[in-house]
């Protein structure tokens, strides 16, 4: 429980995160930007310049979901209803493809996660990937109410039947020790959340060091289903 904060475990200590994957904003390198908001998302002068997977993709119902939290119902369908009147194209495609489509002119921003710009700036010189990589800039959008960047997560639990439980505690203690956070950092471009282990130099130079939603996944996951009621109901992947 030292090496995990609070918001990224159960409160009966059965599951905790191992690794984070920001939800981010990819920006054209042209854009000049400041502090962003996921709110900002919905303000109409990104009309026609939005690009963005699927809403009911995992990574974007947990979004919604933390939005619920945060602002409540309405509100987070006002903004899904804001962000679809701005998209450059059908939410559709994977994270790489919001780099993509801003290099080919289709949109300017996009949300997707960090460690997929990782993955693309760390690509061979001259392939597609890199060149999608290269032609981003990379925001930590906030929430208005809540001051941090939302998080998807890896984790792991303890079976309550596990036959192994003593091997299966010391495996999982051991995935949070520094050697393994930073096995999770260099190799998946992913971020720690063991804290004072090293960021993967590629995000800590494009990204950099994260404030994390203080919102706990616990509470997030109350509105999973909530959330994803709310992207059919708007029509979002029509």
């Amino acid at each position: 429980e030292s090496a995990v904060p609070a918001n990224l475990r159960g409160a009966d200590g059965q599951w905790f995160a191992l690794s984070m994957r920001a939800r981010v904003l990819y920006a054209d390198k042209a854009l000049k930007l400041g502090a962003f908001r996921y709110e900002d998302l919905a303000d109409p002068k990104w009309k026609g310049k939005v690009c963005i997977r699927a809403g009911q993709h995992p990574y974007n119902t947990a979004l919604v979901a933390a939005l619920i939290a945060h602002d409540g119902e309405a509100k987070a369908e006002q903004w899904l209803r804001g962000i679809k009147a701005n998209l450059a194209r059908k939410a559709t495609g994977g994270d790489r493809d919001v780099a993509r489509d801003i290099l080919g002119g289709i949109c300017d921003v996009g949300l997707a996660n960090s460690y997929y710009v990782g993955q693309m700036k760390a690509s061979k010189e001259g392939t597609d990937a890199r060149r999608w990589g290269d032609a981003i800039q990379v925001l930590r959008p906030s929430f208005a109410q809540g001051g941090g960047t939302h998080v998807n997560v890896s984790g792991a639990a303890v079976a309550k039947n596990a036959p192994q439980r003593a091997n299966a505690v010391r495996l999982l203690e051991f995935l949070v020790s520094a050697p393994a956070q930073e096995l999770y950092a260099q190799a998946n471009h992913e971020y720690p959340v063991r804290r004072g282990v090293a960021l993967d130099p590629i995000i800590g130079q494009a990204i950099g060091e994260l404030k994390v939603d203080a919102l706990p996944l616990a509470e997030i996951a109350k509105h999973r289903k909530q959330a994803s009621v709310l992207v059919d109901k708007v029509g979002f992947d029509r």
